[in-house]
């Protein structure tokens, strides 16, 4: 038994049947536009409606074509869904009911089941190498994977945040049906699937949209990435609504991550966003949406998205482990173990005060909500390969604290995320690369060793030369993740101690999830917190944590269950309790067991 899925978008090209496909392009800059397929003449489309031109061509799938939008300017569709000669090159017409769909019968798992694990398809191998390593991922107990952006970038080494046609999947790492194979896969074997999406700015270099679609853009406006995207205007705002739903409808996705919404001005689009996909998705389905937010704004989270990365928290986490409060960490210098008590009870640290860093109020309250608001991670992308090395933090921090952390991470109430490679420990730094034309290469070179002189210790020039060459092969495989690093004694270890938290995240706390709220959260030392969370059947859940060398004396007695510990508590059941430097202590009471 199979199905076959496809979505039609209000752009792009449609098979209508075997024989015949419909294009369309929003073009209202121009005042003509030509189909140019190959091996047939230039054929004029139609002016319609708002700003679209359109017209029926007598092909199928796997014809190529582009646009001519000037008398010297040729593009390739901005809603293309294939383009399998890179940014510059043609289009490919699909046809998005050739995949037979075999997990027939999956509809999701429920949020609070979300232990998410981050990957980057091109350093994980394409998308056949990470489908076959789905198994061992799985096994880990990993719920979901979430893939680092698809869209098409130029050249075949990149983060996927310089994407420039947000609907065709990354040509280098494999065909549209290679991506289908992938979460058909994953379904089958009980993961979600989530991809990260990029709606607040395109790339710097296969963006030809201002050339002929001029209010795609804020005339003036910017984000810190580039031209800063229109959503007051219809069309836009529906380019971007059918790109989310062609992903959730037609590859199945299981949910999205929505890249830096803090800089898309127009909040109300987000709201729109939600509405159209909880309208759009089939009764019974489980889809989830996540925000990447600076704002912090909680009322999002209230009407609906599902999640929140939690930047905060790993800010405070971050400090607390390293020591290091330079750049953004400098918000989280003073009391820090008090914010981490703020992080395990209200979720965000910053919800309305001034950050010392820039001076300027941010947040909202968030206390009210339950604790699967917020994503909860030692480490992603952004914070290791934002680093000029791209240390991970088996190479920043003692190895008892970060034990003692991942503790926190799997069997606090907020969902846990890790990044690939951090499940053994990984110590090969992920750096950022990309595949540029040789003189953007060398402006992103430039000016990513520029925007790091603000450090101390890149304030030295000569210092500053030695940050890796993004456009350089050789920082792409320093990144890449070998099977053998696997294979080490510390690294089963490490796989070992995740696959057992886990495991005690399943039994104890995801039943009693849905609905968790924090009691209270305090520091008891330096660097040690305790927190409680009312679960949703009545128990208590007790977190106590020790990052720092120093024991606490006189802990609450011990309760009714012990979950984990590490070390071991040195005291009976009823009795005070000492809280070992770099200790973890994790109890549940009146769970209904006895």
């Amino acid at each position: 038994m199979s199905e076959r899925h496809a979505y039609r978008c209000t752009m792009g090209a449609t098979l209508l049947d075997p024989s015949r496909t419909l294009f369309r392009l929003w073009a209202p800059t121009c005042t003509e536009v030509s189909l140019l397929l190959e091996g047939y003449p230039d054929l004029p489309m139609h002016v319609a409606a708002g700003g679209y031109f359109e017209c029926i061509a007598p092909v199928g799938a796997g014809a190529r074509y582009r646009y001519r939008v000037g008398p010297d300017l040729i593009v390739p569709d901005p809603a293309s869904r294939a383009q399998p000669d890179d940014v510059h090159g043609p289009s490919m017409v699909v046809d998005p009911r050739a995949f037979e769909w075999r997990s027939t019968q999956w509809n999701g798992r429920n949020w609070e089941q979300a232990v998410i694990y981050e990957v980057h398809v091109g350093i994980a191998g394409g998308f056949r190498a990470l489908c076959d390593d789905l198994p061992r991922i799985a096994a880990l107990g990993i719920t979901a994977i979430e893939l680092m952006p698809l869209s098409e970038f130029p050249g075949g080494r990149n983060w996927g945040y310089d994407g420039v046609l947000p609907y065709a999947p990354e040509s280098s790492y494999g065909t549209v049906d290679d991506l289908k194979m992938l979460v058909d896969t994953a379904h089958r074997i009980g993961l979600m699937v989530f991809l990260d999406v990029v709606y607040n700015h395109f790339g710097p270099d296969g963006n030809y949209l201002a050339q002929y679609a001029a209010p795609m853009f804020h005339a003036g406006s910017h984000t810190a990435w580039g031209a800063a995207i229109d959503f007051r205007i219809p069309q836009v705002r529906t380019y971007f609504l059918d790109n989310a739903l062609y992903w959730l409808m037609e590859y199945r996705f299981d949910g999205l991550r929505l890249d830096a919404v803090d800089a898309i001005p127009e909040r109300d689009w987000l709201v729109e966003l939600l509405v159209h996909v909880r309208a759009c998705v089939e009764p019974g389905r489980r889809v989830h949406l996540m925000l990447e937010n600076r704002n912090n704004d909680a009322d999002l989270l209230r009407r609906g998205f599902d999640a929140q990365w939690n930047d905060d928290g790993h800010n405070v986490l971050h400090v607390l482990l390293t020591g290091e409060h330079e750049g953004y960490y400098g918000n989280f210098q003073a009391g820090t173990a008090c914010e981490l008590a703020t992080v395990l009870r209200d979720g965000f640290v910053f919800h309305g005060q001034v950050e010392p860093v820039t001076g300027q109020p941010r947040g909202s309250p968030s206390g009210d909500l339950p604790a699967t608001s917020f994503i909860l991670f030692l480490q992603n992308h952004d914070q290791i390969g934002n680093r000029a090395f791209g240390e991970r933090l088996d190479r920043l921090v003692d190895p008892r604290a970060l034990l003692a952390a991942y503790a926190l991470l799997l069997l606090s109430p907020q969902i846990p995320m890790l990044f690939m490679g951090e499940e053994w420990g990984s110590t090969r730094p992920f750096l950022f690369f990309t595949s540029h034309n040789a003189a953007l290469g060398r402006i992103v070179r430039d000016g990513r060793r520029a925007e790091l002189a603000a450090f101390s210790h890149f304030s030295d020039p000569a210092v500053r030369e030695t940050i890796p060459d993004p456009n350089d092969p050789a920082t792409f495989e320093a990144s890449c993740l070998p099977k053998s690093d696997r294979q080490s004694a510390r690294a089963q270890d490490r796989i070992n101690l995740i696959t057992h938290l886990l495991a005690l995240r399943a039994k104890w706390i995801v039943p009693r999830l849905r609905d968790a709220h924090a009691l209270d959260a305090r520091a008891i030392g330096q660097a040690a917190v305790i927190a409680r969370w009312r679960m949703n059947d009545g128990a208590v859940l007790t977190i106590m944590l020790n990052l720092g060398p120093h024991a606490q004396a006189d802990m609450p007695p011990c309760a009714d269950r012990l979950v984990y510990a590490h070390p071991p508590p040195d005291r009976g059941k009823g009795t005070p309790v000492v809280l070992s430097g770099y200790g973890v202590m994790v109890f549940m009471t009146g769970d209904g067991h006895g």
